[in-house]
């Protein structure tokens, strides 16, 4: 893709690790965040050109990453209504109960559907990032992404975006499918904790094994 604005809303350890490899691939990033003084400290962090955005007006970006908790994230798209019009969404949450036991979305529903709900007729929600860990992301190395959307456009537009980062995406379906990328975002965490024992693994497809 022709290096362009990608606007991240967050500040936190995930919007830093995607900020920074968005910047290293040549794209101008835009960070936004409800505390203006932590998207400065962010885009000060990054490759010249990175920029601090004004919470709740238009982003810059034609891609807008809300990089936000889910629990936070309903209030967030509320706060920016219909600036978020005609822009493509990536939704990288994973709607995890803080004791681990499971995800907190409405059965049959993901956090990326859910968060769709509040967003203008005109945006597209693509679900994306939710399954490799953000220090992974930052290590650099080419990593398997897998995303889900209902709009074809979007998906593409998003894809092209991922390979600039010298990630392999792989598309699954639908935004129904967030559901089960979410349920293995949680997966992952448990496979962590328990049998792989570290954060330091990514989930990669091996085609014509």
């Amino acid at each position: 893709m022709n290096m362009s604005t990608i606007s991240i809303i967050g500040a936190g350890a995930m919007a830093a690790a995607i900020a920074g490899r968005t910047a290293k691939a040549g794209h101008t990033v835009e960070v936004i965040n409800r505390d203006t003084a932590k998207a400065r400290a962010l885009a000060d962090r990054l490759a010249a050109g990175a920029t601090a955005g004004t919470y709740g007006a238009a982003p810059a970006g034609d891609i807008v990453i809300l990089a936000v908790p889910y629990s936070g994230a309903a209030a967030v798209v509320a706060d920016f209504g219909e600036a978020l019009d005609g822009k493509v969404i990536i939704d990288i949450a994973n709607p995890v109960a803080p004791d681990l036991s499971g995800l907190v979305t409405p059965h049959g529903s993901s956090g990326a559907q859910e968060t769709a709900k509040g967003l203008p007729a005109g945006a597209h929600v693509v679900k994306a990032f939710n399954t490799i860990f953000g220090h992974v992301l930052t290590k650099g190395g080419r990593l398997d992404a897998f995303i889900a959307a209902d709009d074809a456009e979007a998906k593409a537009h998003v894809s092209t975006f991922l390979e600039s980062l010298g990630l392999r995406p792989f598309d699954v379906g639908g935004l129904h499918m967030a559901q089960t990328l979410e349920a293995l975002g949680l997966m992952m965490i448990g496979l962590a904790k328990k049998g792989a024992g570290t954060w330091d693994f990514a989930m990669n497809v091996d085609l014509g094994a």
